[in-house]
């Protein structure tokens, strides 16, 4: 066939492949130098507080490199229709986290944020998809704060239940 076919679709790199591409090799550089700097006391086992961000960022570098094969490789799509109605639920959700997280701790705010984010996604049983997300952060903040020891914030729940 010769090129100057209607089905013939003029081949370009993909822009958008490349500028996440840049954003990740930026990112990985950073944790890179970061590790670098952090002054490494790695006691018997070599590996310090610094291996942490150089590994992170060695694999950002990686995702840079595939993305940048990426873009060589595909052809620039169409960019689809936003959903901004869904952009909405998720910030929403987000906000709601955000500002409920101190005064009414964890679960609920994080409740609220799956709740939003199940309706983003389509899910329009919101009476369904909050208790479903109280299960799943109360499961989430018992194995931090049980297993893991770390503390995240409680509210009058998780002192109901772990502090009681």
């Amino acid at each position: 066939m010769s090129g100057n076919s209607p089905f013939t679709k003029e081949r370009r790199p993909n822009g958008a492949a490349f500028a996440i591409a840049l954003g990740l090799a930026a990112l990985g550089a950073l944790l890179i130098w970061q590790g670098v700097v952090i002054p490494d006391k790695g006691g018997y086992a070599g590996i310090g507080s610094g291996a942490a961000p150089k590994a992170v960022g060695g694999v950002l570098i990686v995702l840079a490199l595939g993305h940048l094969w990426t873009g060589v490789k595909s052809t620039a799509l169409p960019h689809p229709h936003q959903n901004w109605a869904a952009i909405g639920w998720v910030l929403l959700g987000l906000l709601l986290q955000l500002f409920l997280l101190k005064p009414l701790g964890f679960t609920i705010a994080s409740a609220l944020l799956f709740a939003c984010t199940a309706r983003a996604m389509g899910y329009k049983k919101l009476h369904i998809a909050l208790p479903v997300g109280l299960v799943l952060a109360f499961v989430v903040y018992g194995v931090f704060d049980g297993l893991l020891k770390l503390n995240l914030p409680a509210g009058f729940i998780e002192h109901l239940i772990y502090r009681g």
